[in-house]
């Protein structure tokens, strides 16, 4: 087998031929890997429903998620690589100059792929690399052991090695590939790991997106559709086994209507799981007994008012809500990233998010509301990667919409055009008429140059 250091060298090697810039290897990348997806569908969702992903319609996203931005990414692709043109000041416009755009790959680029989207988190920014012309080395999870496996197997079968490569590994492996000077470094995990990431990235100058988490909120006001509401935190909350980095960290409530929010997020909770979760097939598991242990260690019995059990050996913990839930209770130190939906009360909108604002910037935040000028305050005063009003979850499969965080929660964003402009570099280039000089910028100067000069640069 192949050493990490080998396989860099020969993506290195082989990026520098300017193969992978053409339109035609970017295309055939995207085609290899919607053909090893469509036709390992079953084996694909097979593996992450033995890893935790038991509910079938998170197993068909896994998938279905990166095949629709192949498509996508397909049909723009050939746009998105013309230069584009810039605009230019009125004397170098007079003397037929023109600026254009380029933008080129930056290289061989490393992907850290987390356990919580085995597939979609690791093959969607694999997708933005190679339509921007950079050989990819993948780094899969240990986590997912049997889709980890599949795509061992796999990738070596339908890619070159010195385009597309897949490795696994632990710490120690993570350690080895951070010593080598990437061209570019994408990662999806927590907050600590990212720092760590973001240091090894700094020793090679090497540009970095980090797709980071946080806890993320979900304001619900006097005016709230309060059934749709509930419903749509609840789902937020619970999908996935709680276990995706956009997902509602806690619900904030007006005072005046917490009490039936509460009775409808119970009552959403029975309608989509039943009175017995665990048996439930559109009901994911946990990824690991000890994140079950670790979860249940946030559970304050006292508060809880759905759910609460748990079964650490069958990696299971029951959809839960809590209610009262205080700042300074154990559940709201951070990130949950599990099955459980703590409500705050709030009285005044402007108080609760001064207290947001204490906390780090959020990956995703949420309102459900009826007045615009509460939505417009929400926007205009809370920073955090992305979210949306009226809804939860569903704004980070928008290929149109960029996807990203700022501060704790990430830096740089991917997804279609967003994606391809993150992974090339931006190359301006002004092109001047071979025959045309201009004679006001060459010494000697006289002050007739330098007025003139100064008429063109506005000064």
């Amino acid at each position: 087998m192949k050493t990490h250091q080998e396989i860099f060298e020969k993506q290195k090697a082989y990026f520098q031929t300017d193969i992978t810039k053409s339109y035609e290897w970017r295309i055939d990348q995207l085609d290899r890997m919607e053909k090893m997806l469509n036709e390992h569908k079953d084996e694909f969702y097979a593996a992450v429903g033995k890893d935790f992903k038991t509910a079938f319609a998170e197993q068909v996203l896994e998938v279905g998620a990166p095949l629709v931005m192949i498509e996508f990414t397909r049909s723009q692709l050939k746009s998105w690589m013309e230069p584009t043109e810039a605009p230019l000041p009125k004397f170098l416009v007079e003397t037929g100059h023109k600026g254009f755009v380029y933008r080129e790959p930056y290289g061989v680029t490393l992907i850290i792929g987390p356990y919580n989207g085995p597939l979609i988190l690791l093959l969607d920014p694999a997708i933005a690399a190679i339509s921007a012309g950079n050989p990819v080395i993948l780094k899969a999870s240990p986590a997912t052991t049997e889709t980890s496996k599949l795509m061992l197997k796999l990738i070596p079968e339908y890619f070159d090695p010195q385009s597309v490569a897949v490795v696994d590994g632990d710490i120690e492996a993570m350690t080895d590939l951070l010593k080598l000077p990437f061209d570019f470094i994408f990662f999806t995990g927590s907050t600590n790991v990212g720092k760590v990431i973001l240091r090894a990235a700094a020793e090679n100058l090497t540009p970095v997106i980090l797709e980071l988490g946080g806890q993320n909120p979900a304001i619900v006001d006097q005016t709230a559709n309060i059934p749709d509401a509930a419903k749509k935190i609840v789902w937020g909350a619970t999908a996935w086994g709680g276990q995706w980095c956009v997902s509602p960290g806690y619900a904030y409530v007006h005072e005046s209507v917490a009490e039936e929010f509460v009775s409808e997020a119970r009552k959403a909770l029975l309608e989509m799981y039943g009175e017995d979760p665990k048996s439930n097939p559109d009901y994911s598991r946990m990824i690991s007994s000890k994140e079950v242990n670790r979860i249940a260690s946030l559970i304050d019995n006292d508060k809880v008012v759905a759910g609460g059990t748990y079964d650490a050996n069958e990696r299971y913990i029951a959809p839960t809500i809590l209610y009262p839930t205080q700042w300074t209770d154990k559940v709201m130190e951070g990130e949950i990233f599990g099955p459980i939906l703590p409500i705050i009360v709030y009285k005044d909108l402007d108080e609760a998010i001064k207290l947001i604002r204490k906390k780090p910037k959020p990956l995703a935040a949420y309102i459900f509301s009826k007045d615009d000028a509460t939505i417009k305050h929400f926007l205009g005063s809370l920073s955090f990667g992305g979210g949306a009003i009226n809804q939860t979850n569903v704004q980070s499969y928008i290929e149109t919409m960029p996807f990203g965080g700022v501060g704790n929660s990430g830096m740089g964003s991917y997804y279609g055009r967003y994606g391809y402009e993150s992974l090339t570099h931006a190359k301006s280039i002004l092109h001047a008429p071979a025959d045309q000089t201009i004679e006001h910028l060459f010494p000697p100067f006289t002050m007739e140059k330098v007025q003139e000069i100064g008429k063109w640069f506005d000064f």
